[in-house]
Parts: structure tokens; C-alpha cells; sequence
């Protein structure tokens, strides 16, 4: 991508907005002090996918409130490199599409911006078919009413680092907990945002229950994420 105007849409932006993902992919692989891994350990290509998309669901939302289209267009690069294996009815919703129209709206009358959108829409691969993140984080969306919880049981392997996520559509506060089979607390994000994100490594194998809360006053969909 060489172009003038993919230069224009992205090179004043680039030191900052880089920044900004640095800052982020720090937050969703450390989990803001929220993690839970007690020895250094390298992640799967799965889990390092959960918060590659993190770290996307964030940068988008920056984009978003500051109203600038590059940062939504870097978060599709984002996402464009990780697959998802998808389960349940509904299809997610923070794509590589989705993010490209959303800024291809915000940059209306904006002709770099929209050339650079152009751009990136003609690539193929978009980096997925030789992605470095394995067959990908496991994706299921579901709809939570509001102030309720939604839960589900998750088998953990011991001695492996499990990464969970739940990527709200962005309407209210969405928090995660994360529990052994005895009840005992695992893992709780609760930081007033709508892409948590719990990492915990346990000893043993068995089953972790997982909890999404909607903490909001209306429904909200959620896109929730798994190695």
C-alpha cells in the first residue's frame, strides 16, 4: 500500500495510533492487572488471537469517540489477521467488514480516508489464510437482556493459559467473571467497559463457569471469544 492517499489516511496518525495499540494489546494480554497467570508462559495462537481482537474492539472504540475514521480502518487491519471459529446462530459482529464500513461512514467527504478503505477492501487474504493465530479463537455471539447474566461452563486444560473475552456491541457496560467448579473466583473484570477480558492459567484440568453481565438498563448483544 504504498499510495499517496493510503500515506495521507495513515502516516499522521501512525506514531500516535500505534501508540495506542501498544498501549492496548499490553491491556488485553495483562488484562490490566485483572489476569490471572501465575508464571510466564506463551500463550496459544488462539488465545494470543482473543486479545489481538481485544486490543481491536478497543481501538475501535477510541476511534469512536474521537472521531477518526484511521483508527477504526487500523482496527480492521486488526481483525482482518485473526480467523474465528464461529458458533451458535448469530455471525459476529466486529469484522473486518463491519469496521471498514463504520469508518467508511465516519469519513464521508474525506477522499484519503475513503481511498485507504478502497485499498485495503481489494486485498484478498487479508492476512487470514497464513494467520500466525492457529485456526483461531472460538466466537459465539448471543443477545443479553438487560442487567442479566449470561453463563456457560468452559473445559480448561491444566497448565494452559485459557483467555476469555466478551466484545460488547458497545450500548452498555458488559463485566466477566470467571469461577472454578466450586465457586470460587477465578478472574472478575469489571473496569466500566464493554470488551472484558479474563486470563488465568489453571493448575488442574476441569471445568471454569463463566458469567457475562450486562450491566446496562437495555439489551445488548456480546460477542464473546475462547481459546
Amino acid at each position: 500500500m504504498g499510495s499517496h492517499a493510503y500515506r495521507i489516511a495513515t502516516g499522521p496518525l501512525r506514531t500516535g495510533l500505534l501508540a495506542l495499540v501498544a498501549a492496548l494489546t499490553v491491556m488485553a494480554c495483562a488484562g490490566l492487572g485483572r489476569a490471572q497467570d501465575p508464571a510466564p508462559m506463551v500463550p496459544s495462537p488462539e488465545a494470543a488471537g482473543v486479545s489481538q481482537l481485544v486490543t481491536a474492539a478497543g481501538l475501535a472504540d477510541w476511534g469512536r469517540t474521537h472521531q477518526d475514521p484511521g483508527a477504526l480502518i487500523m482496527a480492521a487491519r486488526i481483525v482482518g489477521e485473526v480467523p474465528l471459529r464461529n458458533q451458535g446462530d448469530q455471525l459476529p459482529f466486529l469484522t473486518f467488514d463491519s469496521l471498514l464500513t463504520e469508518a467508511e461512514e465516519m469519513a464521508a467527504g474525506q477522499p484519503a480516508y475513503l481511498a485507504a478503505i478502497e485499498q485495503l477492501r481489494g486485498q484478498v487474504t487479508r492476512g487470514v489464510v497464513s494467520s500466525p493465530f492457529g485456526r483461531g479463537p472460538i466466537a459465539t455471539v448471543k443477545d443479553v437482556r438487560a442487567r442479566e447474566t449470561f453463563g456457560f461452563d468452559v473445559d480448561a486444560r491444566g497448565g494452559e493459559i485459557l483467555r476469555i473475552a466478551a466484545i460488547g456491541d458497545g450500548d452498555t457496560n458488559i463485566d466477566l467473571i470467571v469461577r472454578d467448579a466450586e465457586g470460587r473466583l477465578l478472574c472478575q473484570d469489571g473496569f466500566g467497559d464493554h470488551y472484558p477480558v479474563c486470563t488465568l492459567m489453571p493448575q488442574l484440568a476441569g471445568k471454569v463457569r463463566v458469567s457475562v453481565v450486562n450491566r446496562g438498563a437495555i439489551w445488548t448483544k456480546v460477542q464473546i471469544l475462547s481459546n
